[in-house]
């Protein structure tokens, strides 16, 4: 929830703006000019370039300028629109009808298109659909403007804008439950979990019949993780609405998320016969069959998603992601013509960038697949704030906090529990294999990547504008002794609910090692385990991933060996300060020797040898992560050394990893 203060651009535009509502259309394109000239794909400018030209009559220009935004910017809810009003003004109902539609899905606060569609979809003989664009429609009409506006933003990306005007409304307004919905909303888009959670917690105790307050709190408790409660609220709301879709959809979730997998599919088979749009549906569905391990059940509901959208990139990726597929040539020139298309929306067409090069890595076409990484990552990158530069910051706050004078002031303090025990380091370093040998052991439960410890920096931070420095973890010598045991306590007692009974539990949340200070203070007995991979293979697999959220470090060959770098760096730094507290276990050691490295990690954790931990691929668990498949099989080298044939093409990573990380 972090923005910098107003700029240059800032008031070019808001200059444009009042142009436009005063109609002075070449005024307005005269203050966009210079956004213009400084970057072609300023979508602000370029929309009001469209807007500027179609008010006056230029409807050529005004198309011209249209096809240029969306091909800038292809998820611009605003861009379609525009679209629309422009095949509007030709007499194209249909044509604008399906523009219509594409604005509202990709933001659902445009009110002026759920309007014209309730108009259009009645002329073409869709009742159902004018019906639902005319409640939409009169929803939004009832909002305070200042809620509607920052409804809009935040689909549009501008969260600090909305939050401020969420705030400023309910400050007036204190119990207007659907203010704080969208005020949790941003607090969930921006990792804010805790604020979300309480805000809608807040306004059912206000509004405790308000269902979708109740629906947004379901999903804010599953990003939580507090799996039960969310179940508990989940049947709450299908209780009172038995049957209806979405609400069944979400109480799946809940069901698969605490383990009640079959109960889950149940529900998506049954909703599946009635939905609307079932895509999504199957997704899902494919989505439990994976994780417990029902591999050809999931395909066939992932191709089953992308039969019914064909551009479903979410779909075709998670074939992809399951390492295990093979896309047939039918299959791979139909991902291909689908990416070409100029109507696919940003997300598909990434998810198709990573699924492709996947399907030409397979083939051996090592170019064209490093064409689509490449591609995919950066149109992902594009979304994101994300510097190395800013990451830097973070690591060389981390040395400088947490030094010996502090652990040994704090000597002592914090939750002697033993019971956790922590796996880190960075994504696909081989964390899951050792979750799996763990989790194969009968005293250890595994469980997942838990936020718990990244939210905790996280609320230590502070809330603050983006110049300004985080509190954490320069306050860790400020914190009183019994707090940091309840800190410690509360890690506990919130991720319980994710174990089943046995005396040690796994917490593989890889960005974990950014915060080994903080866990040391709060959970002194603690075992942490550093998963280390070859710094090529490691930032190259991290590079090929499209992750489900987070690791925004892994979007460009350059982002992802500083990071790497840096994490090195930082984990030489707990060496220092910790000695001895943390156990580095090399991937490729584990694949050259497993019995050995098994038994070393079992010590690491006071654990007796069991065989079962030899045998981990034989345990039978639900596995959430990318490497849910490759654990369920014995150790091989496979993989070891996949990044060599893409090794022409991977000069800037070795450059940023340097000398002594990267190969010569």
């Amino acid at each position: 929830m972090d923005e910098a203060s107003p700029t240059a651009r800032d008031t070019a535009l808001k200059t444009a703006r009042q142009h436009l509502e005063a109609g002075r259309h070449d005024a307005a394109l005269d203050a966009i000019a210079p956004l213009l000239a400084q970057d072609g794909e300023d979508r602000d400018a370029l929309y009001i370039r469209t807007v500027a030209h179609r008010l006056a009559g230029r409807i050529d220009q005004a198309v011209l300028a249209g096809d240029a935004l969306l091909a800038a910017h292809p998820d611009y809810g605003r861009g379609f629109q525009e679209r629309a009003q422009l095949h509007m003004a030709a007499g194209e109902r249909e044509a604008a009808a399906a523009a219509f539609r594409s604005a509202v899905t990709l933001n659902p606060a445009l009110h002026a298109s759920w309007k014209a569609l309730s108009t259009l979809e009645a002329e073409l003989g869709h009742p159902d659909a004018a019906e639902m664009a005319r409640e939409q429609h009169a929803y939004l009409a009832g909002l305070p403007p200042e809620i509607a506006s920052a409804a809009s933003m935040v689909h549009e990306g501008r969260l600090y804008r909305a939050e401020q005007l969420c705030r400023h409304y309910l400050r007036r307004e204190p119990r207007h439950v659907e203010a704080m919905r969208l005020l949790a909303d941003i607090g969930a888009r921006t990792g804010v979990l805790d604020d979300a959670e309480f805000i809608l917690d807040s306004a059912l105790a206000f509004a405790p019949d308000h269902e979708m307050a109740r629906f947004d709190y379901v999903g804010v408790l599953l990003k939580r993780q507090k799996y039960a409660r969310a179940l508990e609220e989940a049947e709450k709301l299908c209780a009172g609405h038995p049957g209806l879709a979405a609400f069944e959809s979400v109480r799946a979730q809940a069901l698969s998320a605490v383990g009640r997998y079959e109960d889950a599919l149940a529900i998506y088979d049954r909703l599946l016969g009635e939905a609307r749009d079932p895509a999504g549906l199957h997704l899902q569905r494919g989505h439990a069959l994976k994780t417990i391990g029902r591999q050809d059940e999931a395909v066939a509901a992932y191709r089953a998603a992308h039969e019914i959208r064909g551009d479903f990139g979410d779909a075709w990726w998670s074939l992809a992601n399951l390492k295990t597929y093979r896309f047939s040539e039918a299959e791979l020139s139909e991902m291909e013509r689908r990416e070409a298309s100029d109507r696919i929306a940003r997300p598909d067409r990434y998810h198709l960038c990573f699924a492709l090069g996947k399907a030409h890595e397979d083939r051996g076409d090592f170019e064209r697949a490093f064409g689509y990484y490449e591609r995919g990552n950066q149109l992902k990158k594009d979304e994101l704030r994300y510097t190395s530069e800013a990451m830097q910051r973070e690591f060389d706050r981390q040395k400088a906090a947490c030094t010996p004078q502090l652990f040994d002031a704090r000597r002592g303090s914090g939750c002697p529990a033993p019971d956790p025990i922590f796996i880190l380091g960075l994504p696909r370093a081989g964390s899951t294999l050792l979750e799996q040998i763990l989790a194969s052991h009968s005293q250890v439960d595994g469980t997942m990547e838990l936020p718990h410890i990244l939210a905790l920096a996280h609320r230590l931070s502070g809330r603050r504008r983006i110049d300004e420095a985080p509190l954490y973890p320069a306050n860790l010598s400020e914190i009183p002794a019994d707090k940091l045991a309840a800190f410690g306590q509360r890690y506990l007692d919130d991720t319980a609910a994710n174990r089943a009974g046995a005396p040690f539990f796994t917490d593989k949340m890889p960005n974990n090692f950014r915060h080994i200070g903080l866990i040391q203070l709060i959970l002194p007995n603690a075992k942490i385990i550093d998963a280390r991979r070859d710094p090529m293979a490691c930032c190259w697999s991290g590079f090929k991933q499209l992750f489900a959220e987070g690791q925004e470090f892994t979007y460009g060959l350059e982002e992802i060996g500083h990071y790497y770098r840096g994490y090195v760096d930082l984990m030489d730094h707990w060496d220092t300060v910790l000695p001895g507290k943390i156990l580095r276990v090399q991937h490729e050691d584990v694949v050259a020797d497993l019995e050995g490295q098994v038994r070393r990690i079992l010590d690491h954790c006071g654990l007796p040898f069991e065989q079962a931990c030899l045998d981990f691929h034989k345990t039978e668990r639900a596995v959430r992560t990318a490497s849910s498949e490759q654990v369920r099989q014995p150790i091989s080298e496979k993989g070891l050394e996949a990044w060599k044939p893409f090794e022409p093409w991977l000069q800037p990573l070795k450059k940023a990893l340097g000398p002594e990380l990267a190969p010569g």
